[in-house]
C-alpha cells in the first residue's frame, strides 16, 4: 500500500534543519512514547521518488513486498520530495524507517533523535563522478573556469554533493570562486538540466552512468553521450537504513532480522539500484556513531560542522 505524499519541506539549509538537534522538534515530553507491540501494525518507510515512468520495475515495490514477506506486515510507503525530507519524517515520527547514504546518516544520526538500525560500509570504489555531455569543452576538472556552472543532486546527499564537493575541492576548485554551484533537486534533474544545456557539469552517483542506453528515465542518455571528467574518493557508509528513536521493539527486531536476508544477490533483479548501492558489504546492525566519524572531515569542506557526532 502507497500512502499519500508528505507536504512538500523544500530543500533546507543542512545548518538548520539536521544540525539543530531538539530545535524544531517536539519539546520533551510532548512526543509519542515507543509504541507497544502490536503484530498488526504496518511498518511506515519514507522514500523519495526514484522516477514517474509506470513501465519500469520499481524497486522500492520490491522492497516493500519482500519485507512483507519477511515480516509479514504490510508496508506503507510515503513518498517525500528529498532526502531532508526523509529525516525530518523519522524525527517527528511520521515513519518508521528509511535509507539514506553516508552523510546524511552522519547528520540525521547527530540530531540525537534518529536511530542507525543497519549500515553498510563502503567497498573502496569511487561514488561520485562528475559528467558533461561528450561535445562540452571541458576535458578534466583543469578546464572548469568560475563561469563553469556545476549542478549538485541535493545538499543532503553523498555521491551528489559532499563526495564531489570534496573532489572539486582536492582540485583546487572551490565552490563560488572556481566554479558556479547549482542545486537541481535530485540526480535525475541534474541529468535532464545537462541534456538541456542548463548546467556545464552533472555531479553524481557513479551508478547512473551504468544505465546508459537502458532507456531508465532516472538516467536518459545513450552509451558515448556523456563523460566523465572526475570521479570522487570512496565512502566509509555506503547506505543506512535509519529508524525513528521510538521504534517499537517487535518492528526493530523483525527488521533487524530481515533487512540482511532481503539485500542479497538473489533479489538483485527486483531491487536493482537499491542492492546495488550497498556495495556488495555485509551489514553491521545497530552501529554505534563512530561509523560515521570519517565524514567530519569531508563535511567540512563543505562547511557543515558534524564534528560533535556521540
Amino acid at each position: 500500500m502507497r500512502s499519500r505524499t508528505l507536504p512538500a519541506l523544500g530543500v533546507l539549509g543542512l545548518g538548520a534543519a539536521l544540525l539543530a538537534g531538539c530545535s524544531g522538534s517536539a519539546e520533551a515530553g510532548d512526543g509519542p512514547s515507543v509504541a507497544p507491540s502490536d503484530p498488526d501494525a504496518p511498518i511506515t518507510f519514507a522514500t523519495t521518488p526514484l522516477g514517474d515512468d509506470p513501465g519500469a520495475e520499481n524497486p522500492i515495490e520490491a522492497f516493500a513486498e519482500l519485507v512483507t514477506a519477511e515480516t509479514g506486515r504490510e508496508v506503507e510507503i510515503v513518498d517525500v520530495p528529498d532526502y531532508t525530507a526523509v529525516v525530518e519524517a523519522l524525527r517527528n515520527h511520521h515513519v518508521d524507517i528509511g535509507f539514506m547514504s553516508g552523510f546524511p546518516s552522519a547528520l540525521a544520526v547527530n540530531t540525537g533523535e534518529v536511530d542507525s538500525l543497519v549500515a553498510w560500509p563502503g567497498n573502496d570504489e569511487p561514488v561520485s563522478t562528475c559528467l558533461v555531455m561528450d561535445d562540452s569543452e571541458l576535458r578534466s576538472l583543469e578546464d572548469v573556469t568560475p563561469e563553469t556552472v556545476v549542478a549538485f543532486a541535493d545538499p543532503a546527499s553523498s555521491s551528489g554533493y559532499f563526495m564531489p564537493t570534496a573532489m572539486l575541492h582536492e582540485a583546487g576548485l572551490e565552490a563560488d570562486a572556481d566554479y558556479t554551484p547549482m542545486f537541481s533537486g535530485g540526480h535525475d534533474m541534474s541529468f535532464i538540466a545537462l541534456a538541456e544545456g542548463q548546467v556545464d557539469v552533472a555531479c553524481t552517483s557513479t551508478i547512473f552512468p551504468t544505465m546508459a542506453g537502458l532507456g531508465d528515465p532516472m538516467f536518459p542518455f545513450e552509451e558515448g553521450d556523456t563523460r566523465s571528467i572526475g570521479v570522487s574518493a570512496s565512502m566509509p557508509v555506503a547506505v543506512t537504513v535509519l529508524a525513528d528513536e521510538q521504534l517499537a521493539e517487535d518492528k526493530r527486531a523483525e527488521l533487524l532480522e530481515a533487512l540482511p536476508t532481503i539485500f542479497v544477490e538473489e533479489n538483485a533483479d527486483e531491487l536493482g539500484a537499491m542492492l546495488e548501492a550497498m556495495q556488495g558489504t555485509e551489514p553491521v546492525l545497530e552501529p554505534g556513531d563512530d561509523i560515521f566519524q570519517p565524514f567530519v572531515d569531508i563535511a567540512a569542506i563543505a562547511d557543515v560542522d558534524i564534528s560533535d557526532l556521540g
